[in-house]
């Protein structure tokens, strides 16, 4: 494990309400251990299990014992996030923080590709000529589903298309047919990098133009240092919808790379209706600064049903790892 859990000295459990429903939750609950470094966030989300969730805990445990890397750079760029809203609050989601690139959500379920057509335009007239789009299937579509929707969305110029597709294999076959067709979209890894248990296997079938990487779920900032460096491709840091806490370690990736060529995907805090800390990591002119965060005040604090929910899968991870 990176660090050592036993330099931990209090965990503490959060439950938090967002401003909108997002990736089909309306509350964000997790917790927050100090050690000897600082701070760090434990928080997968409700349905995953062991082992997955293992390498959240080590990136929890590193960020509190043993900080972060030497950072290159002292703020970075992020994107704003636009949900899957009607189009006519799709603006002002993309424009939250002074950010020049959204991120806009497409493919949920129940919605049809005319309201994420509808909600691209309105994202794209807000941000103006020199904004940039970009969209998050989340492995929704089939690979024919993708080509359909991809050839209608890529009038927009999106920067690129994150998950069209599930598996890694489809990204692969997506990649091919796209550039068949002469459909100019760049595609982006996330969930097959970080939950196909073989995140280089993205690399190796060449499914991909760029690397989604996220912390928590990759166990931590130096395990995405080494990673990112294996793969090869062009990196955007993005979070896991976490508080201040936890997008401090993503902020803190993203100063460490050596190159970072896209906004990164840490301005979700602005999804939260709080969050732990009266110094809140959210963007200014489009950039969040690198700092650590402590947590401040008790209003976050969860109910004891839940803060004992949270003990006892800690307490199995825990036990499952030594």
């Amino acid at each position: 494990m990176a660090g050592d859990a036993r330099l931990v000295h209090e965990w503490w459990t959060y439950d938090l309400p967002l401003t909108t429903r997002f990736r089909g939750i309306n509350r964000r609950s997790g917790m927050l251990i100090r050690g000897a470094s600082g701070w760090g966030e434990w928080s997968p989300f409700p349905e995953y299990a062991r082992p997955e969730i293992d390498a959240w805990l080590r990136a929890a445990v590193e960020a509190a014992t043993l900080g972060w890397p030497d950072a290159v750079r002292s703020r970075v760029p992020v994107n704003s996030i636009v949900p899957a809203v009607d189009a006519e609050r799709a603006g002002a989601f993309a424009l939250s923080g002074g950010c020049r690139t959204a991120k806009v959500k497409v493919a949920e379920r129940g919605q049809t590709l005319a309201d994420d057509l509808a909600r691209v335009e309105a994202v794209q007239d807000a941000l103006g000529a020199s904004g940039r789009v970009r969209i998050d299937a989340n492995g929704a579509w089939s690979v024919d589903e993708a080509v359909r929707a991809l050839r209608e969305l890529a009038r927009f110029d999106l920067e690129y298309a994150e998950q069209p597709c599930a598996s890694v294999e489809e990204l692969a076959e997506l990649r091919l047919r796209l550039a068949r067709s002469g459909i100019d979209v760049p595609v982006a890894a996330d969930e097959s990098i970080r939950r196909s248990g073989d995140p280089e296997q993205v690399a190796a079938l060449n499914a991909a133009d760029v690397a989604v990487l996220k912390v928590q779920p990759l166990g931590g900032v130096r395990a995405c240092l080494e990673l990112a460096e294996r793969l090869g491709l062009p990196v955007v840091v993005s979070s896991a919808l976490e508080t201040s806490v936890g997008i401090a370690g993503g902020v803190a990736l993203a100063a460490a790379l050596p190159e970072l060529p896209y906004a990164c995907g840490l301005n979700t805090v602005a999804l939260l209706a709080a969050d732990v800390t009266d110094r809140p990591l959210v963007a200014v002119d489009g950039m969040i600064e690198v700092r650590q965060v402590a947590p401040s005040g008790n209003d976050w604090r969860a109910a004891d049903e839940l803060d004992q929910w949270w003990r006892r899968r800690l307490s199995e991870t825990e036990e499952g790892t030594r």
